[in-house]
């Protein structure tokens, strides 16, 4: 196994790279998770469904999104077809990186994976056509605890390397909150989540 372990200056982020890609001129094998493996890289978390989203066009916009309270969620992300430009943002009140945001590019070719913990908002822009992007999560879906604010919030200045009118995004997406807005009613603390 191979393993490379970025730590995130926003502490409870990590990017991986702990799978081997075994490449021939058919192409390659990757084992992209392994509980042992994972385990023994200090990533020790019960995910229990896995999801997939094909997004078609590059300049896909998703985000920010994330899952209040009991039905919070860890994810380990990554990309099967195409590049992203990941995007995460600590919203624990009381962190020492309380509105901070990372980038990661996350591409089948550079096949790393990124753990999204509880407490983190995460987005990302697709920078390719057909993206398939697929995340392992250690809680289940809950309509009424999703949550997000835009992608678009001034007062957090994320990079996104695209015009905002350009961006291929959902309704619902267009209509979040800002952080400020969503700030009133935050129910991230950090330690305690």
């Amino acid at each position: 196994m191979d393993e490379i372990i970025d730590i995130s200056r926003l502490g409870d982020l990590k990017n991986y790279s702990v799978t081997t890609v075994f490449g021939d001129n058919r192409g390659f094998f990757e084992e992209t998770y392994s509980d042992r493996d994972f385990k023994e890289a200090g990533i020790d978390f019960n995910f229990i469904q896995d999801n997939q989203s094909l997004s078609s066009r590059a300049g896909v916009l998703r985000g920010l999104h994330f899952q209040r309270g009991k039905a919070a969620q860890t994810k380990l992300i990554r990309v099967v077809t195409g590049a992203v430009l990941d995007v995460i943002v600590d919203v624990r009140k009381g962190s020492p990186t309380y509105k901070q945001w990372e980038g990661y590019i996350l591409s089948a070719s550079n096949h790393r994976q990124l753990l999204v913990p509880r407490g983190f908002a995460h987005g990302f822009l697709t920078l390719t056509d057909n993206v398939n992007f697929c995340y392992k999560v250690d809680n289940y879906y809950d309509a009424e605890a999703d949550g997000g604010f835009s992608f678009k919030t001034p007062e957090l200045n994320i990079d996104w390397p695209i015009e905002f009118d350009k961006a291929i995004t959902s309704e619902k997406d267009a209509a979040q909150p800002t952080f400020t807005e969503f700030e009133k009613n935050n129910p991230f603390v950090y330690g305690e989540i």
